[in-house]
């Protein structure tokens, strides 16, 4: 039988690369071509026009198209273009009979195209990459209050049970949100490039810096403070009752191709990831506390750039630099004693300097053979932590603790009155007829074991033997049966003897 998983796997795998065959025309050899014949289709959508043929292009580029040779194109070359497209399943091809102005013509039916829905998706995430300006990036600082707002207006909107409004406030906070997580994204990730890059300005960095750390700072300040309220507005919304909000917002969606449920468990997807921003989860935190953990990391890593931009302007020389020169006049030794010696003068790690002793027979270990070779001498503790040789002295003061001391007696005495009082339970209130607390047992397996150790059978029958502790006395005698306790630990049954508390 074949593994459903399997086949689900391979499905999948399959529907990726199939969408992935959609961007194939970014790589083509005519990849200017296809684009500007692309984007004769969006001009001529934003213009409410979807089918197209091949000469409505020309014309089109004729005007959208400047003087950039990749869109001077006839309809000629424009056909073989469209039909590639049509091959990639960027376009839809249809058949058009009605430009036909002779038998003939009518019979090689012109084709027309229009953009398939994901052909579409790919030319605008093309364009989306082409258009991004990959150094503007900042933070959503100023979404917070707009969040806030959206909020209250969504509780009262719930309340009132104003679908079209629910609506239209899911979608903004939805789309605010998205927007902030984008654009916290960039950002981060554009600051983290700007500090592992190794070509550090350090004259356009330190032009920078102060806004740099004063908008970082201010988005976190206003996102620790935005945060607990933006928790409570959820809170408040959600009182108002989530399940009805999405039926309302979802009754109002302008989707009508999608089906009502799966419009419901969109809008319930998009709710819970929105909390999930503000409201931590039983086991880990909030998207918003991560992203001020993320902010005052980046705040910290600034500081440490800054800090190895003002070494760089003071030495007029980098680190960096400093170690590829040493490093390449290790490599240009011409010899392994060389590059101990280079070593040796750069760094002087070859003695430690604060020891300086002879071993105890010198005449036979001379002072000047390697350590290497050398057998170990041994030295104070004194003069290996602080290089300073052991003289005699006051004995250091001794260390108490008293707040560890006193902390200790108290859970001592506490714990004693909590065994003395279960003590003069099990003395009051016998060991039969009902179940023991934690403490209580406890107490009882320690009078058990003082008084089984006392019952020591010499010849015949033991009549009876005790154990005492706290003030409480327990007494073992002799039983015909079998004697049951319950405890908390479980029940315990004694063959032959009888407990007696008192």
């Amino acid at each position: 039988m074949v593994n459903e998983t399997h086949i689900a796997g391979v499905a999948t795998a399959y529907a990726d690369t199939h969408r992935l065959k959609l961007f194939s025309f970014t790589v083509a050899e005519k990849r200017a071509e296809y684009l500007w014949v692309l984007r004769a289709f969006d001009h001529a959508r934003a213009n409410y026009t979807v089918l197209l043929h091949a000469g409505t292009v020309a014309q089109i580029l004729e005007k959208i198209g400047g003087s950039d040779p990749a869109a001077q194109l006839s309809s000629t070359e424009i056909a073989p273009l469209l039909d590639q497209l049509h091959v990639w399943e960027i376009l839809e091809r249809s058949y058009d009979g009605t430009r036909a102005a002779s038998l003939a013509e009518y019979r090689n039916r012109h084709f027309v195209y229009q953009f398939g829905q994901a052909g579409y998706q790919v030319y605008r995430s093309v364009e989306d990459v082409l258009a991004a300006r990959l150094d503007n990036s900042s933070l959503s600082r100023l979404a917070l209050a707009d969040l806030l707002a959206d909020m209250s207006e969504l509780a009262e909107a719930n309340r009132t049970a104003d679908g079209d409004l629910i609506f239209r406030k899911l979608k903004r906070l939805d789309s605010t949100l998205s927007d902030m997580a984008d654009r916290a994204a960039h950002f981060y990730l554009t600051l983290g490039d700007l500090v592992r890059t190794t070509e550090v300005t350090p004259q356009a960095f330190l032009n920078h810096k102060d806004a740099l750390l004063t908008h970082m700072r201010e988005f976190s300040s206003d996102l620790a403070r935005y945060a607990p309220k933006l928790k409570e507005a959820i809170e408040h919304v959600e009182s108002t009752g989530v399940d009805r909000m999405i039926r309302l917002a979802a009754a109002s969606d302008e989707r009508v191709f999608v089906p009502i449920a799966e419009r419901e468990d969109d809008w319930m997807a998009r709710w819970r990831g929105l909390t999930a921003w503000f409201v931590s989860a039983e086991t880990g935190i909030s998207e918003s506390e991560r992203l001020r953990e993320g902010t005052m990391s980046a705040i910290a890593a600034v500081l440490a750039l800054l800090r190895r931009v003002t070494e760089t302007r003071r030495g007029g020389v980098s680190r960096e630099s400093q170690l590829r020169h040493l490093a390449g006049w290790f490599a240009a030794t011409p010899s392994e004693d060389a590059a101990h010696a280079l070593f040796q003068a750069v760094f002087d790690l070859g003695r430690p300097r604060h020891l300086s002793m002879v071993h105890p027979d010198a005449d036979i270990i001379s002072h000047h053979r390697s350590w290497w070779e050398a057998p170990p001498v041994e030295i104070a503790r004194t003069l290996a932590e602080t290089g300073r040789p052991p003289s005699p002295g006051l004995p250091s003061k001794v260390a108490r603790n008293d707040g560890s001391i006193r902390r200790l007696r108290e859970e001592q005495l506490a714990a004693q009155r909590t065994r003395s009082a279960a003590a003069q339970s099990l003395a009051a209130n016998g060991v039969y007829q009902r179940e023991l607390n934690e403490q209580e047992t406890e107490v009882l397996l320690s009078l058990l074991n003082a008084a089984l150790t006392a019952r020591v059978p010499v010849v015949g029958r033991v009549k009876s033997s005790t154990g005492s502790e706290n003030g409480v006395k327990l007494t073992l005698s002799p039983s015909d049966g079998s004697t049951t306790i319950t405890t908390a630990r479980g029940r315990m049954h004694l063959d032959g003897i009888e407990v007696s508390v008192r």
